[in-house]
Parts: structure tokens; C-alpha cells; sequence
């Protein structure tokens, strides 16, 4: 089950306007990384009278279906992403100098994930972050 639609139709999500424009601002920023509050201001333009109660109830919804990824960057809030079809969940490099997430694509835990499963594990997900300055606050210091 891969499709944002199959998740949807299997867990029996009804999308209501207001939902759709919710994903709606997901699948326009697909790699983005939006906090619920970037995804109500991208949400009024589409629908003015959502409310962030709304959107909180959507995001936590869709993340628990597996739409979303739900991730806390260090920043005391939870941040969103769509979730790419099949593919394993990637890491990030977070700039404390200006918040930039940076996303890596290697997935650089193949030998420890096997490692892990030799021992009766089942590994259904995993996440890593890296604290790093990027190259520009780096230069600033």
C-alpha cells in the first residue's frame, strides 16, 4: 500500500474540503518540511476560513496513516512532510545557526539495520538527525 490515495481508502479517511486543502499544501511542498502553522497560512489561501485546530487534527491523522512524516527538528515543534511511495525514511542535517534542514537520501544504516535483524528484530522505520552549521553560518563564525 503505497498511494496517498490506497492509505486514505484503507484507513476510511473521509477528505473533506478542508482536509483537501491540507493535503492539497503537502503535495505542493513535497520535500518541504512545514510546521502546522506554515500549513494553515499555506491553507487559507485555499480555503480563508480553516482553522488550526483543523489542521493539527489533519496532520496528526495523516501522519498516523502513514501520509505524513511527523518529525521534531529540536525547534519545540513538530514539523511535516509527504511521505515519497516506498521509500525508506531519509535523515536530515539541521543548522543550528539558521534552522536550514537539509535533506540526505543515502540511507547510511543498511549494515546496522542487518545487524539488527540478525538479531530477531523486524525494523519497521527508523530516523537520524545530524546538528551541523551549513556552509554559510559556518563561514559567519
Amino acid at each position: 500500500m503505497n498511494s496517498i490515495e490506497e492509505k486514505l481508502k484503507y484507513s476510511n479517511y473521509r477528505i473533506t474540503g478542508q482536509r483537501a486543502a491540507i493535503l492539497e499544501v503537502m503535495m505542493d511542498n513535497r520535500g518541504k518540511h512545514l510546521s502546522a502553522e506554515e500549513v494553515l497560512y499555506r491553507a487559507r489561501e485555499k480555503m480563508p476560513n480553516i482553522g488550526m485546530a483543523t489542521v493539527y487534527r489533519t496532520l496528526d491523522k495523516l501522519a498516523s496513516i502513514e501520509v505524513l512524516y511527523k518529525t521534531m527538528f529540536g525547534e519545540g515543534r513538530y514539523r511535516y512532510e509527504l511521505c515519497d511511495e516506498g521509500t525508506h525514511q531519509h535523515h536530515h542535517i539541521i543548522c543550528p545557526g539558521c534552522g536550514r534542514i537539509t535533506e540526505m537520501e543515502d540511507d547510511l544504516l543498511n549494515i546496522l539495520e542487518q545487524k539488527i535483524e540478525s538479531q530477531g528484530y523486524e525494523i519497521i522505520d527508523h530516523d537520524l538527525k545530524f546538528y551541523a552549521y551549513c556552509p554559510e553560518c559556518r563561514s559567519k563564525r
